[in-house]
Protein backbone atom coordinates (compact mmCIF):
# COMPACT_ATOMS: atom_id res chain seq x y z
CA UNK A 1 0.00 0.00 0.00
CA UNK A 2 1.49 3.31 -0.86
CA UNK A 3 0.28 6.21 0.97
CA UNK A 4 1.83 9.74 0.73
CA UNK A 5 1.87 12.48 3.19
CA UNK A 6 -0.32 15.54 1.67
CA UNK A 7 -0.99 18.06 4.94
CA UNK A 8 0.68 18.99 7.80
CA UNK A 9 -1.95 21.39 9.77
CA UNK A 10 -0.17 23.66 12.29
CA UNK A 11 -1.80 25.72 15.10
CA UNK A 12 -1.43 28.96 15.23
CA UNK A 13 -3.13 32.76 16.71
CA UNK A 14 -3.22 34.98 13.64
CA UNK A 15 -3.86 32.98 10.29
CA UNK A 16 -3.36 36.71 8.59
CA UNK A 17 0.12 36.99 10.13
CA UNK A 18 0.57 32.91 9.27
CA UNK A 19 0.11 33.75 5.70
CA UNK A 20 2.56 36.37 5.86
CA UNK A 21 5.24 34.22 7.40
CA UNK A 22 4.68 31.23 5.08
CA UNK A 23 4.13 33.29 1.93
CA UNK A 24 6.06 36.43 2.23
CA UNK A 25 9.02 34.82 4.61
CA UNK A 26 9.70 31.52 3.73
CA UNK A 27 8.31 31.83 -0.25
CA UNK A 28 5.75 29.00 -0.10
CA UNK A 29 3.33 29.03 -2.92
CA UNK A 30 -0.60 29.51 -0.73
CA UNK A 31 -2.82 27.44 -2.33
CA UNK A 32 -5.95 28.39 -1.34
CA UNK A 33 -7.61 30.81 1.07
CA UNK A 34 -11.31 29.65 1.53
CA UNK A 35 -14.35 30.56 4.06
CA UNK A 36 -16.38 27.59 3.07
CA UNK A 37 -19.19 28.81 5.70
CA UNK A 38 -19.24 31.22 8.47
CA UNK A 39 -16.46 30.78 11.05
CA UNK A 40 -14.62 28.38 9.31
CA UNK A 41 -11.46 29.38 7.43
CA UNK A 42 -9.05 27.25 5.52
CA UNK A 43 -5.65 27.77 4.24
CA UNK A 44 -3.38 25.82 2.72
CA UNK A 45 0.70 26.40 1.59
CA UNK A 46 2.95 24.69 -0.19
CA UNK A 47 7.13 25.25 -0.46
CA UNK A 48 8.38 25.10 -3.75
CA UNK A 49 9.12 21.84 -5.21
CA UNK A 50 6.95 19.80 -2.31
CA UNK A 51 4.13 17.55 -2.77
CA UNK A 52 2.94 18.16 1.28
CA UNK A 53 1.48 21.36 2.22
CA UNK A 54 1.14 23.23 5.44
CA UNK A 55 -3.06 24.14 6.41
CA UNK A 56 -4.01 26.64 8.73
CA UNK A 57 -7.28 27.91 9.34
CA UNK A 58 -9.95 28.37 12.02
CA UNK A 59 -12.94 26.87 12.90
CA UNK A 60 -12.19 22.91 12.36
CA UNK A 61 -11.39 20.72 14.85
CA UNK A 62 -7.56 20.40 13.17
CA UNK A 63 -6.77 23.43 13.53
CA UNK A 64 -7.79 24.21 17.83
CA UNK A 65 -4.42 23.05 18.97
CA UNK A 66 -2.09 25.27 21.28
CA UNK A 67 -0.48 27.61 18.66
CA UNK A 68 3.36 27.03 18.73
CA UNK A 69 3.15 23.13 19.53
CA UNK A 70 4.42 21.78 16.74
CA UNK A 71 7.99 20.85 16.87
CA UNK A 72 10.82 19.40 14.52
CA UNK A 73 8.88 19.97 10.99
CA UNK A 74 11.57 19.08 8.65
CA UNK A 75 12.17 20.69 5.48
CA UNK A 76 14.99 18.85 3.44
CA UNK A 77 17.08 21.26 1.42
CA UNK A 78 20.10 20.56 -1.14
CA UNK A 79 22.58 23.08 0.63
CA UNK A 80 21.57 23.83 4.00
CA UNK A 81 23.78 27.20 4.33
CA UNK A 82 22.55 28.63 0.99
CA UNK A 83 18.73 28.06 2.21
CA UNK A 84 19.67 29.65 5.84
CA UNK A 85 21.25 32.82 3.85
CA UNK A 86 18.37 33.24 1.80
CA UNK A 87 15.85 32.93 4.36
CA UNK A 88 18.25 35.04 7.09
CA UNK A 89 17.73 37.96 3.65
CA UNK A 90 14.52 37.61 4.22
CA UNK A 91 14.35 38.21 7.85
CA UNK A 92 13.49 34.77 9.39
CA UNK A 93 16.01 34.06 12.58
CA UNK A 94 17.32 31.06 11.71
CA UNK A 95 19.75 29.22 14.12
CA UNK A 96 23.40 28.09 13.36
CA UNK A 97 23.99 24.84 10.80
CA UNK A 98 24.52 21.97 12.96
CA UNK A 99 26.51 18.69 11.73
CA UNK A 100 24.64 15.76 13.07
CA UNK A 101 26.61 13.29 11.51
CA UNK A 102 26.17 10.81 8.90
CA UNK A 103 26.29 12.88 6.61
CA UNK A 104 23.00 15.47 7.81
CA UNK A 105 23.05 19.04 8.28
CA UNK A 106 20.62 21.16 9.50
CA UNK A 107 19.59 24.40 10.94
CA UNK A 108 16.13 25.63 12.79
CA UNK A 109 13.60 28.15 12.67
CA UNK A 110 10.09 28.74 14.03
CA UNK A 111 7.07 30.72 12.85
CA UNK A 112 5.54 33.27 14.33
CA UNK A 113 3.96 31.04 16.75
CA UNK A 114 6.98 28.69 18.04
CA UNK A 115 6.07 26.13 15.68
CA UNK A 116 9.75 24.95 14.68
CA UNK A 117 11.34 23.35 11.59
CA UNK A 118 14.78 22.45 10.47
CA UNK A 119 16.77 22.92 7.11
CA UNK A 120 17.58 19.31 6.98
CA UNK A 121 20.98 18.70 4.31
CA UNK A 122 21.60 14.99 3.23
CA UNK A 123 24.98 14.30 1.26
CA UNK A 124 23.38 11.28 0.31
CA UNK A 125 20.86 12.96 -1.72
CA UNK A 126 22.62 16.28 -3.39
CA UNK A 127 21.21 16.27 -6.80
CA UNK A 128 18.76 13.14 -6.75
CA UNK A 129 15.58 14.69 -4.72
CA UNK A 130 16.52 18.10 -5.92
Amino acid sequence: MQMKLELIPLPVSDVDRAISFYVDRLGFTKDFDVTPSEGVRVVQFTPEGSSCSIGVGTGLDVYRGVPGSIRGVHLAVEDVAAARAELIGRGVEVGEVHDFGGGVLGANFADPDGNSFELQEMAWRKGAAF
